[in-house]
């Protein structure tokens, strides 16, 4: 793969806290974000004209949803917008495994088949860490090798979750969290993460969105 400006590793809670429907509307809402014409257009907007992408699924364990794919521009996002609607659901609902999400996802971003400028990490889920490595100390092995961490928190059911994301899981230069309120405000939220994340866009509070910056 060629070089590009980011490496982004999506890491995504799929414990037994999100049901079906949230299910559908998380990775729904994935997917619109990267069919966003300004997504695809920060995906490209870059020096070197692209930033690699790829998804995992959290819960006790961690499964690939989407492996590493290039994307320039609008067709390159929507194919990995259709990846992510294509994936299974692995693995199985379970614990908030939440460090052992983020110990898979800095793995894969060890294994980007380019080089990158930057690497980022970004963490969504709607609990705290109940199984496994405590997040803190994963967090602080990513920065050390270079990655910024950054964290969405779905408040449905812990509504001061953005709290333990700021304290424990987001790392590293401009890094922040983010909250909304439910699964339905899931896709308003992300567009407005990864806008910030690959076109460093500054944020403000609306649609139910708030942030966190450290």
């Amino acid at each position: 793969m060629e070089p590009v400006d980011l490496a982004l590793c999506l890491a995504i809670d799929v414990s037994a806290s999100v049901d079906y429907d949230e299910f559908g509307l998380m990775i729904g809402g994935l997917a619109a974000a990267f069919r966003d014409p300004g997504i695809a257009v920060a995906c490209a907007g870059g020096p070197r004209g692209a930033i690699a992408a790829t998804a995992l699924f959290w819960s006790v364990g961690s499964d690939l949803a989407v492996d590493w794919m290039r994307l320039d521009g609008p067709g390159a996002a929507g194919a990995f917008a259709d990846a992510l609607e294509a994936a299974p659901r692995l693995p199985q609902p379970g614990a908030t495994a939440l460090g052992e999400g983020m110990v898979a996802g800095l793995a894969l971003l060890a294994r980007c088949p380019a080089e990158a400028n930057r690497l980022a990490l970004d963490v969504s889920g709607d609990g705290r860490n109940n199984r496994g490595r405590e997040p803190g100390p994963v967090r602080d092995l990513g920065v050390a090798a270079g990655v910024t961490i950054n964290g969405l928190a779905v408040l449905n059911e812990e509504p001061d979750l953005l709290d333990h994301y700021a304290r424990e899981v987001i790392g590293g230069p401009g890094s922040f969290a983010m909250d909304c309120p439910d699964y339905a405000a899931f896709a308003a939220a992300m567009r407005e993460k990864l806008r910030r994340e690959i076109g460093g866009l500054l944020l403000s509070r609306r649609n139910g969105v708030s942030l966190a910056v450290v």
